[in-house]
């Protein structure tokens, strides 16, 4: 039976695109040739891979079934032929998709994005949003880089410490914690808090910490992101705990205090995750190092 590489290389664009145009659009090619490319698929497969609903073109169960696999073959082809040569960085041209902690893009996305932006012109930066579920995006190829609090648990993913953060008080400025000689656990418990969790939780390891000393506090409000807490701050007696790492660079422009936290707690760890497809990859690693270094340069600030 004799294969052509290059329907592998349409199917994975036909079954990430879901559409004959996205994926001739992808593969640079007319969308008449992508729709021969799918009519010799069918054939080799005997599955329709997409099928018409209305506007939209809907994968097949077999479609579904053979994704992940489909794209991990590809990029193991691609790894098999590319040519084992030195990174030129000044003629890359590659968009990786990094998906990391909204307050870890504001420590260290500036300064990646000016590190590469200076050594390869030619390559983009996609930083979506994390999702408040756990994704496979990072095994499935479609997410470069994460960075965030977390340890993976999955055997095939990479992960490496860059940095850690404690937590520290955010309060306005004239806030009444700001006017007292020392922020003692129970004047912290007494004050009204949001949190911040993309998931919503109205508790966290702070409570447990308070629990253990026979305290509690009240929690008003959640927010997704630090930056939104920071605002909710701003004009109110409410008061966050974020890591200091990234309060340091936000509350000076906003006319906030950070005061240290009266309780016991382990500092939060920061990890680079990455699939280990990605390990001798010469672009990916280029990227991980500058990664490394805009994180640590980012928290070593704080």
């Amino acid at each position: 039976m004799q294969l052509d590489l290059n329907l592998l290389a349409a199917l994975d664009a036909l079954l990430e695109e879901g559409s004959v145009a996205g994926a001739a659009a992808r593969m640079h090619v007319t969308a008449p040739a992508m729709s021969r490319s799918l009519g010799r698929i069918r054939r080799t497969t005997g599955d329709q891979i997409l099928v018409r609903t209305g506007r939209t073109m809907t994968p097949t169960p077999y479609a579904i079934a053979v994704r992940e696999q489909v794209h991990e073959l590809l990029h193991q082809v691609q790894g098999v032929l590319a040519p084992s040569r030195e990174l030129d960085l000044a003629t890359l041209e590659r968009t990786f998709t990094l998906r990391w902690h909204d307050s870890l893009v504001a420590l260290g996305g500036p300064a990646l994005l000016s590190a590469v932006r200076g050594q390869a012109p030619g390559v983009r930066l996609r930083f979506v949003a994390e999702s408040s579920i756990d994704t496979p995006e990072l095994r499935r190829g479609e997410v470069d880089l994460e960075a965030n609090a977390n340890r993976p648990g999955a055997p095939d993913v990479r992960a490496e410490k860059v940095g850690e953060t404690r937590l520290v008080i955010v309060v306005r400025q004239g806030h009444p914690l700001t006017r007292v000689r020392t922020v003692t656990a129970k004047r912290y418990a007494a004050a009204e808090h949001v949190t911040v969790s993309r998931r919503g939780n109205l508790s966290n390891a702070l409570d447990d910490a308070l629990a253990r000393l026979g305290l509690t506090r009240r929690v008003v409000a959640t927010a997704p992101t630090e930056a939104a807490a920071l605002e909710f701050a701003r004009g109110s007696d409410l008061l966050i705990s974020v890591p200091e790492a990234t309060a340091r660079s936000a509350v000076a422009d906003l006319g906030l205090v950070v005061l240290p936290l009266p309780l016991e707690l382990p500092s939060a760890p920061i990890y680079l995750s990455w699939h280990q497809r990605y390990d001798t990859d010469h672009a990916h690693a280029w990227l991980r190092g500058l990664a490394r270094t805009a994180l640590a340069m980012g928290g070593a600030s704080s």
